[in-house]
């Protein structure tokens, strides 16, 4: 049986989806190894400008075969960003060419992945595995000028409504999705396969209560600096509120990055660095005696639930989180010592700091509920079942 992957990012590229990726199609293998071969189609690595990583075009291994296409250097503008996909998505159909596939499953936050894996899986008549991880349509009201977003917004709303209606089964990253497509298409099967931790996360966990003795507290950030993370919002407030208490490590790069450099200049607590490969960033994760989220203060991001919880939780540090909605919801419900505050708000943010507990400990129940591999090997066995009748699968392990 032969399965075709679609997902845009995949290591060496650094990125939620990248991670996900790799660790469900370690799962199939893992599981099914003897039963499958999969075709993974993804780009050269290019989450960020500011990291490059080498990579092979084309990797043969004896069940996995990848195909990495090539993209033009790109922004993170809506014009950039739509000719990057337009090279991937041409790249894809001339890798696939002649080949015939069993299923197809594509793992998108922008749509459009999707939106191909069901073109590719309309034109071949075969199942479709949907995994979303962000509502595009939902997101692009707020990301977009007005006059922008009340033009491209009906286009792709009718787009999203062909692709997730394509698909044999829909999987939905956070729980807090489901209201919103539900009522869109409620003819569809979901399921709920979250990101999750990665090994490397688990073996850096804490293994005992660990106080922090330092009279200037290393607060950290890692990740996306977008519009949708709203750094520039928040970062140069907290940083001249807290001077000489805080000192603010933020690492990663986006397209809000230029402007958050500018507004936090006159900053000495503020540290803006180059994102950084796995084992630099635990190691900054092992440096930090609090670790920083936000997401801005839109409507459409009450319903995410950012990946970046997953590490942080793992790592048994203090959290400061500026979130609303189902990601404050699974705080509350899942990870102790998590101070909570309104998103873009220094005031509440900097009473929230007040209230955490200044030490690592381990949250050895969330890391066993929501380790990666616990859970990809769930989804694995949930996309071979599609096509795989029950009675013929190896056991799960």
């Amino acid at each position: 049986m032969k399965l075709l992957v679609l997902s845009f990012y995949y290591p060496p590229d650094l990125s939620a989806g990248s991670f996900r990726t790799a660790a469900l199609v370690s799962a199939l293998l893992e599981q099914f190894a003897d039963q499958i071969h999969i075709d993974l189609v993804t780009t050269q690595p290019n989450r960020y400008g500011s990291f490059s990583a080498e990579a092979p075009a084309f990797e043969q291994c004896s069940q996995l075969t990848i195909h990495r296409i090539e993209l033009e250097p790109h922004q993170s503008g809506m014009v950039d960003q739509s000719r990057a996909f337009l090279s991937y998505a041409r790249g894809a159909l001339l890798a696939i060419n002649g080949e015939k596939y069993d299923l197809v499953y594509a793992t998108s936050s922008r749509l459009m992945t999707a939106t191909l894996g069901a073109f590719v899986a309309r034109r071949r008549k075969i199942p479709l595995y949907l995994d979303i991880r962000d509502i595009f349509v939902d997101t692009i009201k707020d990301v977009l000028s007005a006059p922008l977003a009340r033009i491209v917004r009906p286009f792709f709303s009718l787009l999203e409504g062909w692709t997730i209606r394509s698909a044999s089964k829909v999987n939905l990253v956070s729980s807090g999705f489901v209201c919103y497509f539900r009522a869109r298409y409620s003819e569809v099967e979901y399921s709920f396969f979250t990101n999750g931790i990665d090994d490397e996360f688990i073996q850096a966990q804490p293994t005992d209560r660990q106080e922090s003795g330092n009279e200037v507290l290393k607060v950290v950030y890692a990740g996306n600096m977008g519009e949708g993370q709203g750094l520039h919002t928040i970062i140069p407030g907290l940083a001249r509120r807290f001077e000489g208490r805080l000192q603010f490590s933020l690492i990663g790069d986006g397209g809000r990055r230029r402007q958050l450099a500018e507004a936090v200049a006159e900053c000495q607590n503020v540290q803006l660095l180059a994102p950084v490969e796995r084992e630099a960033l635990i190691a900054a994760y092992g440096e930090a005696d609090v670790l920083f989220l936000h997401l801005n203060d839109y409507e459409a991001f009450k319903k995410v639930l950012p990946s970046k919880l997953f590490e942080y939780g793992a790592m048994g540090k203090p959290i400061w989180a500026g979130v609303a909605g189902y990601a404050a919801d699974f705080l509350h419900m899942h990870i102790k010592n998590a101070a909570i505050f309104t998103p873009c708000d220094v005031q509440d943010a900097a009473h929230a700091f007040e209230t955490l507990d200044l030490a690592s400990e381990p949250r050895q129940q969330f890391v066993e509920q929501f380790s990666r591999d616990n859970i990809m090997r769930k989804m694995a066995m949930d996309i071979i079942a599609m096509v795989i009748p029950p009675t013929s699968k190896r056991c799960e392990k």
